[in-house]
C-alpha cells in the first residue's frame, strides 16, 4: 500500500517498498544524500509522525538507541503509514534535479591509466545534474548497482563521462566493464545522486578553492573545477591528484589546458610510491602534505576531498590545520563495495 511522506511543505507519494529518499528525489524534492547505501548516515532523518520499516539499515550507521529516538535512514526506510520527517542538517524540501532511470549507449570504453578506463555513455535525452554528483550503473543480469562520479559539467548533459578503476574480483569492473563492455552496448543508468557539488552560482562569490583527489577521486573534481572557473575565470584554484605512480596519472593534458586558460589554476600531480622523473613537475609524497607545504593559511577557502577514506580524513585535518572553516570542507569517500 502506498503512503505519503512530508518534509516541510512538500508531500510525496511513496510506493510500496520504495525508500523515502528515492521517493523524494524522484519527485524532484531535495534531501541530503551521499552514499545511498546506508553506510554514511548523511540522509538520516527524524520521523516526527508516523511509522517506518528500517529494513536493512546497518546498526553501525543507525543504532538501536537512535531508532528508539525516532531516527531513520531515508535511503533504507520504507513506510508503514503516512509520515512526516525532518532532516538533521542541511537544506531540504527545495526543488532539485529529479532522480531518473535511463538506458544509455556506450560510445567509448578506453584505458587511460594503469587499471583505469574512461567510460562514455550517450543518453537518449539530457539528464539534469550538478557537477560533482554521481550516477548508478546496473550490472546486466543482476541487481548489483555500482556508483561512479560524473566528470561532466552541468552543460555536458547528453554524454556522461565516468572514470572507472578496476577492483580485484569486482563484479562491475573485472566482471563487466573491463571484461568486454563494448561500444554500442546498452547500460541502465540512474541519477543524479549525491550532495558533493558547488553552491548555486548566485551564492558563489568566487573565493579560492583547494581540491584533493586520490586515484579516480579526481573524476568529480574535474567537473567542479571547470564549473568554478567558468563562473569566476580568475579565481585561485589548487587541484592535487594523488596516485601511487606515474602510470596511474591521467588527463594531464586537460589540466594543462585549463592552466593555460586560467592563470589562477594550478594542477599538482603527487606520487606516493615512486620518485618523480628528473625534470618532471610531479611531486612525491602525499597530496595532503603538499597542500600543507604550499598554503600557509586557507582562511576563507573552500576545500573538496574525494578518494579513499584515509586520504579524505587526512585532508580534513590538513584543511583545519590551515584554518579552513569546517562548514566549507566537503568530502566524498570512495569505498569499495566489498567493504
Amino acid at each position: 500500500m502506498a503512503h505519503t511522506a512530508t518534509i516541510g511543505s512538500q508531500e510525496v507519494l511513496c510506493g510500496e517498498d520504495q525508500p523515502v529518499l528515492s521517493a523524494f528525489l524522484r519527485a524532484g524534492v531535495w534531501m541530503p544524500n551521499s552514499c545511498n547505501q546506508g553506510t554514511c548516515g548523511t540522509c538520516k532523518v527524524r520521523v516526527v509522525r508516523g511509522e517506518v520499516d528500517h529494513r536493512d539499515s546497518p546498526t553501525d550507521t543507525l543504532t538501536h538507541e537512535e531508532r528508539g529516538q525516532g531516527l531513520a535512514l531515508a535511503c533504507q526506510a520504507t513506510l508503514r503509514s503516512d509520515i512526516e520527517v525532518q532532516t538533521l542538517g542541511g537544506v531540504a524540501g527545495c526543488s532539485t534535479h529529479p532522480l531518473r532511470d535511463l538506458t544509455a549507449t556506450v560510445v567509448a570504453n578506453e584505458p587511460i591509466a594503469r587499471d583505469t578506463r574512461r567510460l562514455l555513455l550517450a543518453l537518449p535525452e539530457p539528464l539534469g545534474f550538478h557537477a560533482g554528483q554521481y550516477v548508478e550503473l546496473v550490472v546486466p543480469g543482476s541487481n548489483v548497482r555500482r556508483q561512479y562520479s560524473l566528470v561532466n559539467t552541468a552543460e555536458e548533459d547528453t554524454v556522461l563521462e565516468l572514470h572507472v578503476r578496476s577492483v580485484l574480483g569486482g563484479v562491475a569492473t573485472e566482471g563487466w566493464i573491463f571484461a568486454g563492455l563494448a561500444e554500442g552496448d546498452e547500460v541502465a543508468v540512474s541519477g543524479p545522486l549525491g550532495d558533493f557539488f558547488l553552491p548555486p552560482a548566485a551564492e558563489d562569490e568566487g573565493g579560492p578553492l583547494v581540491l584533493i583527489g586520490g586515484g579516480t577521486g579526481l573524476a568529480p573534481l574535474v567537473g567542479l573545477v571547470r564549473t568554478a572557473l567558468a563562473r569566476h575565470p580568475g579565481r585561485r584554484v589548487l587541484l592535487y591528484h594523488g596516485v601511487r605512480g606515474s602510470e596511474d596519472l591521467y588527463d594531464e593534458e586537460r589540466m594543462a589546458e585549463l592552466a593555460r586558460l586560467h592563470p589562477g589554476f594550478t594542477f599538482v600531480p603527487v606520487l606516493s610510491d615512486e620518485q618523480p622523473a628528473p625534470g618532471s613537475t610531479h611531486r612525491s609524497g602525499f597530496p595532503t602534505d603538499c597542500f600543507i607545504e604550499d598554503v600557509q593559511s586557507a582562511r576563507g577557502w573552500s576545500g573538496w576531498l574525494c578518494g579513499p577514506p584515509p586520504m579524505v580524513e587526512a585532508g580534513v585535518k590538513a584543511f583545519k590545520r590551515r584554518r579552513m572553516a569546517p562548514r566549507l570542507i566537503h568530502r566524498e569517500k570512495f569505498i569499495p563495495a566489498s567493504d
